[in-house]
């Protein structure tokens, strides 16, 4: 039987605030470099819009240039 993986994301504060569930399981923590984590989604968004106004953005027929189907 193979066990389904859950990743979960959030501060620390949040993780211990669910800490109940994951008793009695192994769990394995990545510490993200603060720059690398938008926790909300409206961050998030914020994020999304500041990379479309200053045209980091590919369009979608470019989507999947590069990767090769086998």
């Amino acid at each position: 039987m193979t066990s389904k993986l859950l990743e979960i994301e959030g501060t620390w504060e949040e993780i211990l605030l669910q800490g109940d569930q994951f008793k009695g399981h192994r769990i394995k923590i990545t510490i993200l470099d603060q720059e690398d984590s938008i926790t909300t989604p409206e961050a998030s968004f914020r994020q999304a819009w500041q990379d479309i106004k200053e045209g980091k953005v590919r369009p979608i027929s470019e989507l999947w240039d590069g990767i090769d189907a086998e």
